[in-house]
């Protein structure tokens, strides 16, 4: 049934594989119209009576250290989350407080900030490469260096070599492990969204952060579908990434990604909504109607019209050559179902044209097959 006036993502149809703040994030793309499916891709493990982390706090608020490094919010958090468990939270900022402080990104500048600490420096691409590069230059010999790091998982560092860098440079690090990440439950709703990216069935699916693009390609060498998974998102799936950081493990496996200016879920949001449409529609006019070929509906004068399978890879496979005669056989071989029965074909135009509204939309072309009725482009004034 035909709708009036149609929301940016209507049709289309996004995967989204966030363990932090997913809800937001679906919340954000069904506001702009549309359907999203969301199963996160690893699960965080805080580690707040780690006796790493703890035995690694008690050390700084003995002896503090000169440079405090924090990489995210939810990190930073967790930390003095942890220290206030143990009944020293005012010792240990009082032991940061003494130290120079640089902050990965806003984020973690909001947690420092919040602690009643200042940062004395933040990158704006909130890159670690920058922080350790500024580390460097400053010079850290003989300094002690706290660093809050991400929560790493075993697919995928997302800082590879960046406390090696500032060993190397004389520097004492003590790291901060306040989470780590980890993959989801085989056989679980993740399984299920995987398994429905490969076989095509979304139009985009979103990342937010790198261990999460990391788990889904190697989920998919367990599951046995690299090559399909792989397949899928190099052509009719597009990766959507809220940064270049997210994008590496897609990157280097060959996926093309595309990314917002700003890092931050409402960008990313905003991004999609502006880019997908553009990736993945088709405009065409014909027998005088204007045509909006989406995921999986289609627009005509502005109405949204819900498509069958078997219309929308009808349509899709018209729209491929406008105006040309595309032959049944070639039309057979696009349907759903792998059918051998030529008339399928016919069946399914007739239910195209219905659902079109105007069957004038596809031409029959006797004993050929079909075409859109392409209208003629207006002449150019003399």
């Amino acid at each position: 049934m035909a709708q009036p006036d149609s929301a940016p993502l209507t049709g289309y149809r996004i995967a989204v594989t966030s363990a932090n703040r997913a809800e937001e994030l679906c919340a954000l793309l069904r506001r702009n119209g549309a359907e999203v499916c969301s199963a996160a891709a690893i699960d965080m493990i805080a580690l707040p009576d780690d006796d790493e982390l703890h035995r690694n706090t008690t050390a700084l608020i003995a002896r503090a250290p000169d440079i405090l490094v924090a990489h995210t919010g939810i990190g930073f958090r967790g930390w003095m989350a942890a220290a206030d468990g143990w009944g020293v939270a005012g010792q240990l900022v009082a032991a940061l407080s003494q130290a120079r402080i640089v902050s990965r990104g806003p984020k973690a500048t909001g947690a420092l900030r919040a602690a009643g600490l200042s940062e004395e420096w933040s990158p704006k691409s909130e890159s670690s490469r920058e922080v350790v590069k500024y580390l460097l230059e400053s010079g850290v010999s003989g300094k002690r260096i706290a660093v809050q790091l991400h929560g790493a998982a075993q697919s995928w560092d997302p800082h590879p070599g960046f406390l090696g860098k500032l060993r190397s440079a004389g520097a004492e690090v003590v790291p901060i492990h306040v989470y780590r990440w980890k993959p989801t439950p085989v056989g679980g709703e993740f399984d299920q969204l995987l398994t429905a990216v490969a076989r095509r069935q979304f139009d985009a699916v979103s990342f937010t952060s790198a261990p999460a693009a990391a788990a889904l390609l190697e989920r998919s060498r367990e599951l046995g579908i690299e090559d399909q998974l792989l397949a899928a998102l190099r052509t009719d799936v597009h990766a959507m990434c809220v940064g270049p950081v997210t994008a590496q493990p897609l990157t280097r496996a060959g996926v093309p990604t595309s990314s917002p200016d700003r890092m931050r879920l409402g960008a990313l949001a905003r991004h999609i909504a502006q880019e997908l449409p553009a990736r993945r529609s088709c405009t065409i006019d014909a027998a005088g109607h204007r045509i909006e070929i989406r995921g999986s509906c289609v627009v005509v004068d502005g109405s949204v019209t819900s498509l069958s399978g078997s219309g929308m890879a009808t349509l899709r496979a018209l729209a491929q050559r406008p105006g040309d005669v595309v032959a049944r056989s070639d039309l057979l071989r696009v349907l759903p179902g792998n059918s051998t029965d030529p008339h399928a074909v016919d069946t399914a135009v007739l239910r195209l044209r219905t659902a079109l509204g105007d069957k004038n939309i596809v031409a029959t072309v006797v004993k050929r097959g079909y075409r859109l009725a392409v209208d003629d482009p207006p002449e150019s004034p003399a």
